[in-house]
């Protein structure tokens, strides 16, 4: 006849492993939102500075409109401005 005692190191192995796994995790998941968060913010500047570009090419309310958006400035003054600083 065998005899085996069951150790709690098993358990403390498994814990130990799912605690690391979900510290791993998260740290991705936090990496992951910092790089979206700036992709968006460099996305955004590429954005205006296309569209001012575009503006002093081609005058359209289109443009405008597009860049009033996104500057959220109402003022046509205040986004030529903004587009002269951007285009120097």
């Amino acid at each position: 006849m065998k005899f085996e005692v069951k150790t709690q190191n098993d358990d403390l192995s498994k814990f130990s492993f799912s605690v690391f796994f979900s510290f791993v995790f998260l740290s991705f998941m936090l990496v992951l939102t910092n790089i979206s968060i700036k992709l968006s913010t460099i996305s955004r500047h590429y954005e205006i500075n296309y569209l001012c570009n575009l503006l002093i090419i081609e005058k359209s309310a289109l443009n405008f409109k597009k860049l009033s958006n996104l500057t959220n400035q109402n003022s046509r003054q205040k986004m030529w401005d903004l587009c002269r600083e951007i285009v120097k």
